[in-house]
């Protein structure tokens, strides 16, 4: 398997069904979870349910946002392949106009407006993209109940953005790169906004003189994200061509040497370790990277080959568990996957 683009797509189709039913079992799963707010007082405290109608399962708020996008995405890719009757009675149940209002009021307090952030805010940002540019009549029902909310995010994204005076530079939900990334795919259907400049002149401000990035120095033992290739992957989307390629070549001198490969699959010795099992994760996050990489940067032959095995080792090492593993890692992997295979 060449790991080139229809590769990739025959994989996902083939899992399409699976995916889908883990993304809509884990969505409305309402326990375990992780609620996540700032008590005020007593009154604060409620069930997770009431705060968030619309994404209450999969553990933690964001990860049921990604377990919707997972939903949504393959049901417009793969109509014929998925249980689509019984996964767009459930996302009508959950993405209606009262449920997303309700999620906007517990953003909107003031004591809760940072949560999520950029982490969830740019999952949200991404669905809310997903739904737009699909043609379909619940598509566009959905569309409408979440745009709201997902302009109310990006709205507070970009506000923040001029304050964040470094990024973070982290493998997990703090990771600035990664959100920003997801964020303005949204940004840019909506040139009417100033969501875009925003993403971008926080990029250059806060990356654009960075070199020699210790690629040995990844991971640490929580990872689910690659702190550089995240970086890479954002100035790929947000500058020119020509100033791209001198960039990259300097921020990341280490990544072209093929032997050894400058990164590994990392190894998850217990997936049911809510913290140990992010790794898989990382397997498969540096694998949409490393593709978005090969795919957008000027390579001689014999380098894009390089990345792309690259992400096929990582891709192999954890794409098994996305279905049939532990609820640690079953309840957010999936749109790891789907980033991935469909890059």
């Amino acid at each position: 398997m060449s790991f080139e683009r229809e590769d990739r797509f025959d994989l996902l189709r083939s899992q399409a069904a699976a995916y889908v039913d883990v993304a809509i079992e884990s969505a409305t799963r309402e326990y375990p979870h992780f609620p996540y707010f700032i008590a005020t007082g007593p009154e604060t405290y409620r069930l997770h349910r009431d705060y968030h109608p619309a994404f209450y399962g999969s553990f933690d708020w964001h990860s049921c946002v990604e377990m919707h996008l997972v939903a949504v995405r393959l049901l417009r890719l793969f109509p014929d392949e998925t249980r689509s009757t019984t996964a767009r009675d459930t996302l009508n149940a959950l993405l209606t106009a009262p449920n997303l209002q309700r999620e906007m009021a517990f953003f909107a307090t003031p004591a809760n407006t940072s949560l999520e952030r950029p982490y969830g805010w740019g999952w949200l940002a991404l669905l809310a993209a997903e739904l737009e540019t699909w043609t379909d009549p619940d598509a566009a029902r959905w569309h409408e109940a979440v745009a709201p909310f997902a302009a109310q995010l990006m709205d507070a994204l970009t506000a923040w953005l001029p304050r964040l005076t470094y990024p973070q530079r982290v493998g997990m939900h703090a990771n600035t790169a990664f959100s920003l990334v997801n964020a303005l795919v949204y940004a840019r259907l909506h040139p009417e906004r100033d969501w875009e400049e925003a993403i971008v002149e926080a990029a250059h401000r806060l990356y654009a003189g960075d070199v020699d990035y210790p690629l040995h120095y990844e991971p640490s033992g929580a990872d689910f994200l690659s702190p550089g290739l995240c970086e890479a992957v954002l100035m790929l989307d947000c500058m020119e061509p020509a100033a791209f390629q001198r960039w990259f070549r300097s921020f990341l001198p280490d990544l072209m040497r093929p032997s050894p490969p400058a990164l590994t699959p990392v190894i998850v010795s217990d997936p049911t370790d809510g913290q140990i099992a992010h790794l898989h994760g990382l397997n498969l996050s540096r694998a949409w990277a490393l593709i978005r990489l090969a795919d957008g940067v000027e390579l001689p032959d014999r380098d894009r080959k390089h990345l792309l095995e690259m992400a096929h080792q990582h891709a192999l090492a954890s794409l098994p568990a996305v279905t049939g593993s532990d609820y640690m890692v079953e309840h957010w992997l999936a749109v790891y996957a789907l980033i991935l295979l469909t890059a």
